[in-house]
């Protein structure tokens, strides 16, 4: 499993996060200002977890949340998509949001604009699910396809991605800053509960992750 680290770049073997700023992490690390101290701070919890603009998918009331930052035309992203879906469903209790995060060129930027815009007509976790699943690299006129396939007013996409484009910009400039601060490299990268999980994992690892992250919220509310 790809080694966990603290969002603010210490390394720890397996360890945990810290809830984004609040409080004390792994021993030998320092402790950070609390979120009152620091209101401006893009790792909060509500901004990473809870951004308004980009709806859940799987369990919204999950309690664990799956955070993925990714590019629809990321190989590795496309590889995973189907097995992470599927820990999702047979978990249950999984909250997941899908944050684009597009850096492999203009083309992923303008389907990740698309889906987002999908949005505006609550498509757009079926829009994501349509990008992502889909075996050839995305050109404009494919993503315009393939979202018309899935029965996504495409026409309407596209208005509302111009009506709206100060929106949708500013999600994505969320998503790069956060994927930033977090120190990844690239896509896909995740935070799985309180763990920051760059690169790819199993289905099995999933599972492990998922089942950590839970252990560590019953730790700390002991």
């Amino acid at each position: 499993m790809p080694e966990s680290r603290d969002p603010f770049g210490a390394p720890t073997r397996r360890g945990l996060l810290r809830a984004f700023g609040l409080g004390m992490v792994t021993a030998g690390l320092t402790h950070a200002p609390t979120l009152a101290e620091t209101p401006d701070n893009i790792l909060t919890e509500a901004r990473v977890l809870r951004d308004p603009e980009i709806p859940a998918a799987g369990n919204a009331q999950g309690d664990i949340t799956i955070v993925e930052y990714l590019d629809f035309n990321c190989s590795y992203c496309r590889k995973l998509a189907p097995g992470l879906a599927q820990v999702v469903r047979d978990d249950g209790k999984v909250r997941l949001i899908f944050k684009d995060w597009p850096i492999l060129g203009p083309v992923s930027v303008y389907a990740s604009r698309l889906a987002l815009a999908s949005r505006y007509q609550d498509k757009f976790v079926v829009a994501h699910e349509a990008l992502i699943n889909t075996r050839s690299r995305l050109t404009e006129p494919r993503v315009r396809a393939l979202m018309a396939d899935a029965k996504i007013d495409v026409d309407r996409a596209i208005k509302d991605m111009a009506a709206n484009a100060g929106a949708i910009d500013a999600v994505l400039k969320r998503n790069n800053d956060q994927a930033a601060a977090f120190g990844f490299n690239g896509t896909p990268s995740f935070i799985i509960g309180k763990f920051r999980v760059p690169g790819v994992l199993t289905t099995a690892q999933f599972v492990q992750a998922i089942a950590d992250a839970r252990k560590a919220v019953a730790a700390k509310t002991r």
